[in-house]
């Protein structure tokens, strides 16, 4: 696997990765543009939580660029980009298993948030975010759900709206396994540490 990382360190590589993850981010927020058009104005930046999950990498990857390290924007990277690409994954699974079917849109949103997953886990060693940086994306994830299930601003699935309360009690603990995997690939001890260069 340690192949991998001379080419995710490329520049080249990360300007690509930056492009896609940019377009990815444009997209995302016009995809909710019709949820956020009835959003008070209170709760719009706890809404897309995709885009912005795929927005801190952005950050991330100019960081890279710029040869630096912005360690608060690491940890919200890496635990939003696995919690929100899981969570769409399992939820575009539940529409098919609900209607039977899933429409091209479907399949590309499984597609890109399995991305999400994927680049946030392995650009792990290049991550130098600390325990409270950790806490305090902890907090923010947290917070976000709460948003989400208790003032219901989650993102709307209209055929799954009979599994809120199961889909909030999942968001949940998939908020927990995400902070625990950024802590286990970032913050435990003899971890394998990279730098970009």
């Amino acid at each position: 696997m340690s192949w991998i990382y001379p080419l995710l360190a490329n520049r080249s590589i990360l300007k690509l990765l930056l492009a896609i993850n940019i377009a990815g981010t444009v997209y995302g927020y016009y995809w909710y543009g019709w949820q956020l058009a009835e959003t008070p104005a209170i709760f719009l930046v706890f809404v897309p939580d995709s885009p912005t999950a795929s927005l801190f990498f952005v950050f991330v990857l100019i960081a890279f660029l710029l040869r630096k390290n912005w360690p608060l924007i690491e940890a919200l990277a890496i635990v939003t980009l696995f919690k929100y690409g899981i969570w769409a994954v399992v939820m575009n699974l539940l529409v098919f298993l609900v209607q039977g079917e899933l429409d091209w849109i479907g399949v590309m949103l499984i597609g890109s948030h399995f991305a999400m997953v994927v680049q946030g886990i392995l650009f792990a060693p290049f991550y130098r975010f600390k325990w409270w940086h950790l806490l305090v994306t902890a907090v923010w994830t947290l917070h976000n759900d709460v948003i989400d299930y208790v003032f219901f601003m989650m993102p709307r699935y209209h055929m799954l709206t009979d599994f809120n309360q199961m889909i909030g009690y999942f968001t949940f603990w998939l908020s927990l396994l995400s902070l625990a995997i950024a802590y286990y690939l970032v913050l435990r001890p003899n971890r394998y540490k990279l730098k970009i260069k």
